[in-house]
């Protein structure tokens, strides 16, 4: 919205109309770019449908189980929920196999429990995005069984098909390239009736579609407007940057170690992934579907409809393309998954990602994100086993004292630890089996949410069989008795996310990284025009650390504490703030600065 030109008219139409009227035109101005805006300084949860809530007692979680807890997220503080998807599915892949994208998985419920959802969360002004997979379909979905029916199909072009290496009229030959699945083994299956490959970047049930075919693009056009005119805020997608493949199909280069032989992992070759990843033609269609979706930001259909992508990128200048141009966008808000492949408390890189957030991304809005249902949770790959907790404090007080959006996994408000299967028999997912017991699969990070110290957690009836097993730790790491208490991480969490929306440095102010060659502490600022800065310190070590703010350019004055550790002291003088271990301490200046 042009400002300018709005409040000329509103002045305009108060000396006809009266103060009154003023008034509210400039309430409605306002209430407009709120709508507009409301995604800049958000906070997302995802819910693992799976695993939040299961209301019909079946061991599996449901739209209903959802809806049964928003009063939780409302006063959480969530702005919006992403589902990972929740439509008809073969679940080899546990919803990411669609079968048919405008509809609802039975397992989950009905499109009329959709409803109540949205209707439920409109209530609590709460915003729902759905998952939107693009890469691949189900080899059970309607397409890509016209598609593998015969070469003449009209779908046939829907997918990626190609011949083999040496292929005979008796023999198969070899797959068209070297190419890999992400979950193992070649990225090409054999189709015995129509005698070509089919390349499949995930699992063999989840063939790719061809998007340089346009009815595939307007398939998806059609998909998004019709959730979108359901009334969702917006969507997540899924491998988004892996929508487009070499067209001459070239063997991927292998990765070398330092002796110059070939990286193995589980078995296999690393190889560069350069021939199916990150191509351009991702912008281009990513540009269309947006279009698409700012069509639907009307009076009808109220406020900005957000786009989210999983964006696994190398460095924050590719990510920086995932935002488009101001001519062509495309993403709201690309995942900054560079916090998340940092893997380990490392005050120093942990600054530099920050700073080129800060500094490279120009007026865009970073989302940062640090676990999901795909990655094992913070305590498994940050945590020491002694001081989890604390370590999650720190992580969550990077994640929501950060300028711009965060987006957070359901569970981690009360540190729901990664509880892998003991058992190759125990292991549900698929990439679990194949490679075990190198790698255990996902289900460490997807079991159920825990609710209360009772029986399956709260997730379902007492004698109702969860669909994974609830972790032994429900007796003290769950809902019911950490808001009971105040000093527990549901708490932190808590008290973190009002902040962000309630004090103006947190919701608007520039990050300025301080004490930048300090490798123990992290230290910034966050400023906002006419509000006095807060400073942040997080201690990234189990020992006990000292900060000299003054040192780095703050004046000597009186700080008001937002929020600390537990146990934390008040700093006395800005020259020595005192940090336990994995200490944090949150302060606001009783007085303004000049930078």
């Amino acid at each position: 919205m042009h400002w300018t030109g709005s409040l000329a008219i509103i002045a305009a139409a108060a000396i006809t109309l009266g103060t009154g009227t003023l008034k509210a035109a400039a309430q409605e101005s306002s209430s407009a770019a709120s709508e507009k805006n409301w995604w800049r300084n958000a906070v997302f949860y995802e819910i693992y449908p799976r695993s939040f809530g299961d209301a019909n007692n079946d061991g599996i979680g449901d739209l209903k189980g959802i809806t049964a807890h928003l009063d939780y997220l409302k006063d959480l503080g969530v702005d919006a929920i992403w589902l990972t998807p929740i439509y008809p599915s073969p679940q080899v892949d546990f919803g990411y196999d669609i079968a048919d994208y405008m509809a609802i998985d039975p397992q989950c419920g009905t499109m009329a429990d959709f409803d109540r959802l949205m209707a439920e969360a409109n209530k609590r002004h709460i915003r729902v995005l759905m998952d939107m997979v693009m890469n691949h379909s189900s080899d059970k979905h309607k397409w890509f069984l016209q598609s593998r029916s015969s070469k003449t199909n009209p779908y046939r072009d829907w997918y990626v098909w190609h011949d083999g290496k040496g292929e005979t009229a008796t023999d198969k030959g070899q797959p068209p390239n070297n190419w890999q699945s992400v979950f193992g083994g070649s990225a090409w299956e054999w189709d015995d009736k129509t005698r070509q490959y089919y390349y499949h970047k995930f699992y063999t049930q989840q063939p790719d579609l061809n998007w340089n075919n346009p009815k595939v693009r307007q398939a998806f056009k059609d998909i998004i407007a019709f959730w979108l005119k359901k009334g969702v805020a917006g969507f997540r997608f899924d491998a988004i940057t892996t929508l487009f493949e070499d067209p001459n199909l070239a063997d991927e280069g292998v990765v070398k170690d330092k002796n110059g032989n070939p990286e193995m992992r589980n078995g296999e070759p690393v190889l560069e992934n350069v021939k199916t990843d990150n191509l351009p033609g991702v912008h281009d269609v990513m540009a269309e579907m947006r279009a698409e979706s700012d069509k639907f930001s009307t009076d009808k259909y109220p406020g900005t409809r957000v786009f989210i992508g999983e964006t696994y990128l190398p460095n924050i200048a590719e990510l920086l393309k995932q935002y488009g141009t101001p001519e062509k966008p495309e993403f709201h808000l690309p995942m900054d998954t560079q916090l998340l492949l940092v893997n380990k408390m490392d005050a120093t890189a942990f600054r530099a990602k920050l700073e080129d957030a800060e500094s490279e991304l120009g007026s865009n809005v970073p989302l940062f994100v640090f676990d999901n249902h795909d990655n094992p949770r913070i305590d498994a790959r940050y945590g020491d086993g002694v001081h989890d907790t604390d370590i999650q404090r720190v992580i969550s007080t990077v994640l929501f004292a950060s300028k711009g959006a965060a987006l957070f996994y359901q569970g981690d408000e009360i540190g729901m630890k990664t509880t892998p299967p003991a058992h190759k028999e125990d292991v549900k997912d698929p990439v679990g089996l194949r490679f075990w017991p190198e790698y255990k699969g996902r289900d460490g990070e997807r079991t159920p949410m825990q609710w209360t110290p009772g029986p399956n957690a709260g997730f379902d009836s007492p004698t109702a069989k969860p669909w994974l097993p609830v972790p032994g730790n429900n007796s003290t790491i769950n809902v019911q008795s950490e808001k009971a208490d105040p000093k527990s991480l549901y708490s932190w969490y808590h008290s973190l996310i009002e902040l962000k929306k309630n004090n103006a440095a947190f919701a608007q102010g520039a990050d300025t990284m301080l004490d930048r060659n300090n490798k123990n502490v992290l230290s910034w600022k966050r400023q906002s025009p006419g509000v006095p800065p807060v400073i942040i310190c997080a201690n990234f070590t189990a020992e006990p650390q000292s900060v000299d703010l003054v040192s780095q350019g703050i004046p000597e004055g009186a700080i008001t504490t937002l929020l600390k550790t537990p146990g934390g002291s008040d700093p006395s003088t800005l020259k020595h703030v005192n940090l336990g271990p994995f200490g944090v301490y949150i302060g606001q200046l009783q007085f303004m600065i000049s930078h």
